[in-house]
């Protein structure tokens, strides 16, 4: 259970990075910027509605990141 916890929280990481490398190189409507959009966006949403303005600077993806490690720790300790 605690190697299953660990890679999907190793697979939302890489996700989330491959998101944000993505936006800067390929338009939003490339198929694989697309998928990623339909599996990062609503996670990344409620977290830019939290976040105050920062003139252009997005980073709800790092805080994103932080809570998929926190929350993946959380789980880990749990189980084990």
């Amino acid at each position: 259970m605690a190697q299953l916890i660990v890679i999907v929280m190793n697979i939302f990481s890489i996700l989330i990075v491959l998101y944000v490398i993505l936006t800067y190189v390929l338009t939003p409507y490339h198929p694989v910027r697309e998928s990623l959009d339909r599996i990062v966006e609503p996670m990344l949403a409620p977290i830019r509605r939290l976040l105050p303005y920062t003139g252009g600077l997005d980073f709800s993806p790092v805080v994103l990141l932080l809570l998929v490690q926190l929350i993946g720790r959380l789980l880990l300790g749990l189980v084990i």
